[in-house]
């Protein structure tokens, strides 16, 4: 098994790849297209990618432990040559569908960087974009960049729903964070909804068609 160390170098060899043959790179990724509430977070970075600045423990957020990726984040956004969040709400999930409001936040998120990159690697989705663009399945267990944004958007999106915890404690979003857990749908049956859960999510747990 590979130790934090070996896996963060693996991640940034693969960028130091993709940035000796296409320049400046960023990576994109997104957290909380599952749940039945609160909004889609999308986060972009450009991470330097010089041995001595890797920060070691980066990998794909769902493989870091709650305490170690808010650590890591901090550690991020104090390096990054740039980073930009972008927080697609339930409204436009629910008017485009969660996959539009994904490449919603993903395009948002060029935009904002666009002068500042050649090329953005992007876990998994398209998008329309005149950015080259470089799609990688599992990306936020390939790249440096993307996991490092992968980081980003799941502590963003986990801060706003501790938030959310504080107006809604009948839903505990502290614990589960949005997600369809059992303890999620108890209270959706005896609460029904609130407005940051997504209604074309969430309808049939509450009865409507």
């Amino acid at each position: 098994m590979e130790d934090k160390s070996t896996i963060t170098r693996r991640l940034a060899e693969y960028d130091r790849t993709i940035s000796q043959k296409y320049g400046r790179i960023a990576g994109i990724d997104e957290a909380g297209r599952g749940p039945l509430a609160g909004p889609v977070c999308v986060a972009i970075v450009s991470m330097p990618l010089d041995e001595d600045k890797l920060i070691i423990g980066v990998n794909d957020s769902k493989k870091v432990t709650e305490k170690n990726r808010e650590k890591l984040y901090e550690e991020i956004v104090s390096i990054a040559n740039f980073y930009h969040v972008e927080l697609i709400d339930e409204k436009v999930i629910d008017a485009v569908n969660i996959l539009n409001a994904t490449k919603v936040g993903m395009i948002n998120c060029v935009d904002a960087a666009r002068d500042k990159i050649d090329v953005v690697l992007i876990d998994a989705v398209k998008i329309d974009t005149d950015i080259p663009q470089i799609n990688i399945i599992k990306g936020d267990a390939t790249s440096y960049n993307i996991a490092c944004a992968s980081i980003l958007a799941k502590v963003t999106r986990d801060r706003i729903m501790l938030q959310l915890d504080q107006k809604y404690p009948q839903y505990h979003f502290a614990k589960h964070k949005g997600y369809g857990t059992k303890e999620h749908i108890l209270a959706l049956k005896k609460y029904g909804k609130c407005e940051a859960h997504r209604n074309t999510f969430i309808g049939h747990f509450v009865g409507e068609k």
